[in-house]
């Protein structure tokens, strides 16, 4: 009876030697590959189902935020741009009557440049809306004469210069144009502190009258004559208020039709619709289901 098992053990194993080589080779190339997957996963982390759907909707969503910073400061710069418009244009009204129309006036009128020789003979001061028709000076533009100082002047071409090297007796003097307006400036009047009335009259009237000065006479009118004259200033300002709310009304109007306006959107289209930077839904649902560990949710985005 021992004999009998002892064979019946010894049938039951396998006796082919080609097999078990190949099942041991197979063994070991199945141990090396779960040994180098292992490695790999120890160098580079482990890997996840999904990941690259999910570092794909992370891009779309830096995408996302880059293009709402870039919405938000094309919203701001849009409203300072249509600020700056509009304040252009109220500013380049309001310096209409107060700079360019006196500019144009002064340039029209052709003042000559080099002071000649005046001298103040009537001064009359005057109190009254009926009184004061006119004034030498007025300190604002636009306010009504209750006060007003009315200088009268005679004027010799003589260059100012020439008579303070040489005086002359003014009785013996032919005046080109006897008691005419004299005004402080073109427009005869100005706004402080550049323009104070009360020493413009000390300066010239009261006790100075009868005293030669300096004056400036228009060549295109020859009865006006005024005490203060630059080309140079007048010219300046006449530019500056012209240019500067021009030239940034001109380019707020530009910039926003260039953004907004419906001809321009051939040169403004931009290669990818709006929408087209949020994902489909179809992408969200396909990471979903790659995704087993971490699901996403629809008000990500």
């Amino acid at each position: 009876m021992k004999k009998s098992s002892t064979l019946t053990t010894t049938t039951s194993m396998p006796t082919s030697p080609t097999l078990s080589a190949q099942t041991l080779s197979a063994s070991r190339i199945s141990l090396s590959s779960s040994k180098s997957g292992k490695s790999f996963q120890s160098q580079n982390g482990p890997v996840r189902p999904g990941s690259g759907c999910v570092s794909a909707i992370n891009a779309k969503r830096e995408e996302i935020e880059i293009d709402t910073i870039l919405e938000k400061a094309k919203f701001y710069t849009s409203v300072c741009l249509g600020s700056t418009a509009i304040l252009s244009v109220l500013t380049f009204l309001f310096l209409i009557p107060f700079v360019v129309d006196p500019a144009i006036s002064t340039i029209i009128a052709d003042y000559d440049p080099v002071p000649v020789t005046c001298i103040v003979i009537d001064h009359i001061y005057a109190e009254g809306i009926k009184n004061c028709s006119w004034s030498s000076c007025r300190e604002g533009c636009t306010s009504s004469l209750t006060k007003c100082h009315q200088l009268f002047v005679n004027y010799t071409r003589i260059p100012y210069s020439e008579w303070e090297r040489s005086p002359r007796d003014l009785d013996t003097v032919n005046w080109d144009v006897s008691y005419t307006k004299f005004l402080i400036n073109s427009e005869g009047c100005g706004y402080p502190p550049t323009t104070n009335c009360s020493v413009f009259a000390r300066q010239y009237g009261f006790t100075h009258v009868g005293e030669p000065f300096p004056c400036y006479y228009s060549r295109a009118y020859p009865e006006v004559v005024i005490g203060r004259y630059s080309w140079e200033n007048n010219l300046y300002h006449l530019v500056l208020s012209l240019i500067i709310p021009n030239v940034l009304f001109a380019i707020s109007i530009g910039v926003l039709s260039y953004w907004y306006c419906p001809c321009c959107e051939k040169w403004n289209k931009s290669s990818r619709v709006y929408a087209e930077k949020f994902p489909t839904k179809e992408e969200i649902v396909n990471c979903m289901k790659c995704n087993t560990e971490k699901s996403l949710s629809l008000n990500m985005f």
